[in-house]
């Protein structure tokens, strides 16, 4: 797929979505981000903002399947991968697939299954394959994982610990609406629900497509050197207990990449590398001594990281070129 039509493509749903959801373009681009760099999305806020709905218009935008799952503390992994039961009829195991089966799984406050099945998840999230009975069986693709988190309630919850929230490409808030916003979501939900209203404007195999090709963005040496300098900042500062890994790094790359693409260019500027580096970089980062206001903490330790690290010239780029 031709990166234009990557943008156009994007552009496209972007604009559908917004038929439903008020006011969170942001939220949106990330959503959109995360799905063609094949990354995955954790949501945090209180409910009712939004999140749920918002899954749903996007897998609808793209023709795609669409499944949600309410966690648990007795929720199992076989809830999630499915399970070889016994047909009587045909006197033979049969596999039933669960929902990870899907294009866009909705995985609804996460932190109240227990740590067992977070990460059967999450190893599946990385593997985009589930293994049953020793069979290996593929997920389709697209396959994007969007987990919500309840901050308001702690108990009865298993907080992802850092290691597994280092698999999420973003962690975002959707946020409370603006007055204006209120108002205009009271008018669209007035008589019915918009999201039935909108239809399909891309395909599940268009986004398939995008994920192997945005690669061919162009990313010079010193852009890399640069994005490097940020990661390894966050290992360094005085604040940090434990800064970013390789694996960050990475994700901040393909961030940066999509971000520039959506962006009408098939090249990467320092623009895009800093729009990422927060929701790429905050949740990754374990703050010394901060509890409830960590990833508030962490988000601030990368802003003031961005403001310390120097930016390269045009002209560096240009002799990189």
């Amino acid at each position: 797929m031709q990166l234009s039509q990557i943008q156009s493509m994007a552009q496209t749903i972007a604009g559908n979505v917004n038929k439903v959801i008020v006011g969170k373009e942001d939220v949106i681009d990330k959503l959109l981000i995360a799905m063609i760099a094949s990354g995955h999305v954790l949501l945090e806020d209180v409910p009712g903002t939004g999140k749920t709905l918002l899954a749903k218009a996007m897998a609808k935008s793209i023709n795609g399947s669409f499944k949600r799952i309410q966690f648990t503390p007795d929720l199992l992994p076989s809830d999630l991968s499915g399970i070889n039961y016994y047909n009587q009829k045909h006197s033979e195991f049969e596999f039933r697939p669960g929902p990870l089966f899907t294009n866009i799984l909705l995985a609804d406050e996460i932190n109240r299954a227990t740590p067992r099945t977070q990460s059967s998840l999450l190893e599946c999230m990385e593997e985009r394959q589930v293994s049953i009975d020793g069979e290996t069986k593929e997920l389709g693709r697209p396959f994007l994982v969007i987990a919500t988190q309840n901050p308001v309630e702690n108990q009865g919850t298993f907080p992802l610990p850092e290691a597994q929230l280092d698999r999420f490409l973003f962690k975002v808030k959707m946020g409370y609406p603006t007055t204006e916003q209120g108002l205009d979501i009271l008018k669209r939900f007035k008589s019915s629900n918009p999201l039935e209203d909108i239809a399909s404007v891309a395909e599940a195999a268009d986004i398939a497509a995008a994920q192997r090709s945005y690669s061919q963005v162009a990313v010079s040496d010193e852009l890399m050197l640069y994005l490097l300098r940020i990661v390894e900042k966050t290992r360094t500062h005085g604040d940090v207990a434990t800064g970013v890994s390789p694996r960050g790094s990475q994700a901040l790359l393909k961030a940066a990449q999509v971000h520039a693409l959506l962006r009408g260019r098939d090249f990467v500027i320092p623009d895009d590398v800093k729009r990422m580096a927060g929701p790429v970089l905050a949740h990754r980062i374990i703050v010394r001594g901060a509890f409830r206001s960590r990833h508030d903490a962490a988000e601030a330790i990368v802003a003031s990281i961005l403001q310390e690290v120097a930016v390269p010239t045009e002209s560096d780029l240009v002799n990189q070129e």
